[in-house]
């Protein structure tokens, strides 16, 4: 875990990792309370096999603008260097901002991931390293460190490279789900799946029906019983507020206030059907969707022989 802190040995590491086609980067933030947090370091992985650390290089980057932006444009803006983060529109504040291109968010990719293949309470990467990678007692204490205090401590240090590790290997058990969940349309087994389908869709049935019943007992409950909360929920409410106003006196009111409403309305089939043949002397746009649905066989048979 080679620590720099010069600027031309970061700048020599930089240069290398042009040549990389995937970096696996974090970032360590110091006053990210305040208004003006400061870029402390930027570790980066350039060898997601590496578990020793050996490869994760920290760049001690705090109140050095010039170096910060030299990354940007030397690897950040760089589109042929693919740039793995674990939130990246955090890191991406400090790092090339829109700018940025070939970007991976692993924070992401797990959101995606069907709740049935990685089912984790959040997605924070602690949470998926230890689920889906078994690293065990992971401490993030340090995160909340002071990254503005010089020198840093062997604690913060070590932190620091091992979020590289830990993305890393995030970033390669996704892919892996990420090709379970989306495989070839065209060479799905659909027997398996019509079969699979077809359990789950009785037992979805009951369970929605049961969760549906159950939620709307015990709000009912709870209002009743005047409780805001139970030991696992919370009851809360909102009001929803809308607006109505007769079509002729808004049209009214933007002629005679000279209110530009120019913008275009979804004709229902109702308005289509009031309008008649007036319809064709309207300019309009027509969009074309086309959905598909899936029907038991069965309820199909049986709609027919009722």
């Amino acid at each position: 875990m080679p620590y720099l802190t010069s600027a031309s040995e970061i700048r020599a590491i930089v240069a290398e990792y042009t040549n990389a086609k995937t970096l696996w980067i974090d970032t360590e933030v110091a006053d990210y309370k305040s208004r003006n947090p400061r870029l402390s370091l930027i570790q980066v992985l350039d060898n997601p096999q590496d578990m020793s650390g050996d490869r994760v290089y920290l760049l001690d980057v705090l109140d050095q603008p010039t170096i910060i932006a030299e990354f940007v444009d030397q690897i950040m803006i760089n589109s042929a260097i693919e740039k793995v983060f674990h939130n990246a529109s955090y890191d991406l504040k400090f790092l090339g901002s829109k700018k940025a291109k070939n970007i991976t968010c692993t924070l992401e990719m797990a959101k995606k991931i069907p709740y049935y293949l990685l089912p984790l309470p959040n997605y924070q990467l602690k949470t998926i390293a230890t689920a889906l990678c078994s690293f065990n007692n992971i401490d993030k204490q340090e995160q909340k460190s002071d990254w503005g205090k010089r020198p840093l401590t062997e604690e913060q240090i070590e932190y620091a490279y091992l979020d590289c590790i830990y993305l890393a290997q995030i970033h390669l058990n996704l892919l892996g789900l990420q090709a379970q969940a989306s495989p070839e349309p065209a060479t799905e087994d659909l027997i398996s799946l019509s079969t699979r389908y077809s359990e789950l869709e009785q037992q979805w049935k009951s369970l929605n029906s049961e969760f549906e019943h159950l939620q709307e007992r015990m709000k009912k409950a709870m209002q009743a019983q005047n409780i805001s909360e139970t030991s696992n929920y919370k009851l809360t409410s909102y009001e929803r507020t809308t607006v109505k106003a007769a079509f002729t006196e808004l049209a009214k009111l933007a002629q005679t206030q000279g209110i530009n409403l120019d913008f275009p309305i979804t004709l229902t089939q109702k308005l289509q059907k009031d309008l008649g043949k007036n319809l064709e002397q309207l300019s309009v746009d027509i969009d074309k969707n086309t959905s598909w649905r899936l029907i038991s066989k069965t309820q199909e048979s049986e709609a027919e022989d009722e």
